[in-house]
């Protein structure tokens, strides 16, 4: 009973935010983003723990796919190609960091690499049949050919070697596109499968963890952490604005999917 008037009250909450003009609710979400960034500066003592947590809400979005197609034997709703560009920049970064300086970030990624083969494994060979390929129609070559494009134009001056740099900038441009594949499916299917929900909600959670460290590192210097002498004419910035346009991406699912949880409602349809 509690559970329910619960759920009861969140759904008018919900039903009286949705009906609130525009201006207000970008001012509410805005309002709440900056709550929570306040609260992430000075919980975190540590802004190395800001992308450690990325990675980790990541890894557990992926998580939850595999659960999906072990238990329920079926893979709809999923998007293979995002899962292939997944791997892509993962394998990039994997690169990077392995001839760089291996660290906790290279082992988060060796486990985030090895759990999304499964899953693609998985949608090519075991689970085959109900992998709808005509609604995952968006091409490779739109996000790859783009990310490779700005990362030969815009990537980090170090002391490492050219190619490196490339290859990081790209999985860095690569990460913040790779999504699309999958929202574009679920808007052909005009509907969102409960575990594919979980794991891109995973991703608005770990793709704002990263785009705090940006906002604080950027608020704590006044601006000029974007342009740091030695890192590139506008690599900081570039990254940063990768940041947010896979955080804006993610944004208006994750409001839709949040109300229809809290509803404790399966989302059916997707938001024209």
């Amino acid at each position: 009973m509690g559970t329910k008037r619960g759920s009861s009250r969140m759904s008018v909450l919900f039903e009286r935010m949705r009906k609130l003009p525009m201006k207000v609710k970008i001012f509410c979400g805005a309002l709440l983003a900056l709550c929570a960034l306040v609260a992430l500066k000075f919980t975190i003592t540590s802004n190395y723990y800001y992308f450690i947590a990325s990675e980790s809400v990541h890894i557990v979005g992926i998580i939850a796919l595999i659960y999906k197609l072990f238990a329920l034997k079926t893979c709809s709703g999923l998007s293979l190609k995002t899962q292939e560009l997944t791997a892509l920049f993962v394998t990039a970064r994997l690169c990077c960091s392995t001839l760089t300086e291996a660290n906790i970030h290279t082992v988060l990624d060796v486990i985030s690499l090895l759990s999304t083969l499964v899953v693609i494994w998985m949608i090519r060979f075991k689970l085959k049949s109900s992998y709808i390929k005509d609604l995952d129609n968006m091409k490779h070559y739109f996000v790859v050919v783009p990310s490779a494009i700005v990362a030969i134009l815009i990537h980090p001056f170090t002391h490492h070697w050219r190619v490196i740099r490339i290859v990081w900038a790209f999985s860095l441009y690569l990460e913040a596109v790779s999504v699309l594949p999958q929202l574009r499916f679920m808007q052909n299917a005009k509907m969102v499968e409960t575990f594919t929900g979980y794991y891109v909600f995973a991703l608005g959670v770990s793709r704002f963890m990263a785009l705090a460290y940006w906002i604080i590192q950027i608020y704590e210097t006044g601006g000029t952490y974007l342009f740091l002498a030695g890192s590139g004419y506008f690599w900081f910035l570039a990254a940063f604005l990768a940041e947010m346009v896979q955080s804006f991406i993610l944004a208006d699912f994750c409001y839709y999917y949040m109300k229809s949880f809290v509803q404790g409602q399966l989302l059916r349809k997707m938001p024209v």
